[in-house]
């Protein structure tokens, strides 16, 4: 199964403010409605490598930490849900067998 890569924009969120002052001005210098730019930067529209490139320009971005603004990805709260109910059913199932060694 192929699961959707989750970016987290935190950073670039935070230097956008800094710099423009809030994300609904970089919209407009990028000539970006605001729902546009939220989609982009809350994982609903992938950014153009143009567009990583030009806002790095933009935001003075150095090209050396293009991975830590655009390409951090998200901590999954489904794979630690998944985990924690893995180690449940483990948990259960050892309970299980003492369970089952003391009857006999």
């Amino acid at each position: 199964m192929c699961e959707k890569v989750v970016f987290d924009y935190s950073k670039l969120k935070g230097r956008i403010v800094e710099k423009f002052g809030t994300q609904g001005r970089f919209a407009a210098a990028n000539q970006l409605t605001d729902r546009s730019m939220s989609l982009k930067l809350n994982n609903g529209i992938g950014l153009s490598q143009e567009e990583v490139l030009k806002w790095c320009k933009m935001l003075d971005i150095d090209i050396m930490d293009i991975p830590d603004y655009f390409f951090k990805q998200k901590v999954s709260n489904f794979k630690h849900e998944v985990n924690k109910e893995e180690r449940r059913n483990e948990r259960n199932r050892i309970n299980q067998n003492r369970k089952q060694r003391k009857v006999v």
